[in-house]
């Protein structure tokens, strides 16, 4: 980090970054508990939210209130977006900083109903957290739950806060995972109007499709590839 690089916004909470909501605070501090560094702490925090909320792709919310990392604890389940959020406002609530990242990858795996859905198997604004530790931003992605890795057969992503935590190009058969195409950057808060408008030019499709069941479809595809 720069000398002069100012990290007080990602310190203070923000709309979409509720650090001072009740229940991020209190969340973060059961997660924290008997931690005694800030890297123990974000450790900590991250399998809490990696492995504490299923990854559900179907139910995603673009408004402010269904964005916010507080809105997770309350569904029990989030997608990248709002996890990444959940867990940068963890940190906050333990006096780290931490910030919103984004970037578009090229994901190899998902199910068919939502790559019909998408149109495309770009992900555009993929979610993580980049957490401010021992004098370096590192980037954690908190998205999928270890029991969904095991399922579709991918590497589940440790974070040891020394270094960053991304997607693996490939899963644990050697097929293509994910590329990363384009980092779109770090943020003090949800940049939600870019994002709703990057979804309707790519996604024309979104909101289209009935609603479904995620796990249904994810336990489909694994029986699959099982075949």
């Amino acid at each position: 980090m720069s000398s002069s690089e100012d990290i007080s916004g990602a310190l203070r909470p923000t709309s979409m970054v509720d650090s001072d909501h009740p229940n991020v605070i209190a969340f973060a501090e059961q997660a924290a508990a008997g931690a005694s560094s800030d890297r123990e702490k974000a450790v900590k925090l991250y399998y809490a939210v990696r492995d504490g909320f299923r990854y559900d792709p179907y139910k995603i919310d673009l408004s402010e209130a269904g964005l916010r990392g507080s809105q997770v604890l309350v569904d029990g389940y989030g997608w990248c977006v709002p996890k990444s959020a959940l867990l940068a406002a963890a940190c906050r609530a333990q006096g780290i900083a931490a910030r919103v990242g984004y970037a578009d990858v090229r994901n190899h795996l998902s199910t068919a109903r939502l790559r019909e859905t998408l149109g495309t198997d770009i992900f555009y604004y993929h979610g993580y957290t980049s957490i401010y530790l021992d004098g370096q931003w590192l980037k954690a992605t908190p998205a999928f739950n270890v029991e969904l890795c095991h399922k579709l057969g991918l590497h589940t992503l440790e974070f040891d806060g020394t270094a960053d935590s991304i997607y693996h190009p490939y899963d644990l058969s050697g097929h293509r995972h994910m590329e990363y195409i384009t980092l779109r950057g770090e943020f003090d808060d949800i940049p939600r109007t870019d994002m709703i408008e990057v979804f309707a030019r790519y996604y024309p499709r979104w909101g289209t499709v009935p609603p479904a069941d995620w796990d249904a479809d994810v336990a489909a595809e694994a029986a699959v590839a099982k075949v």
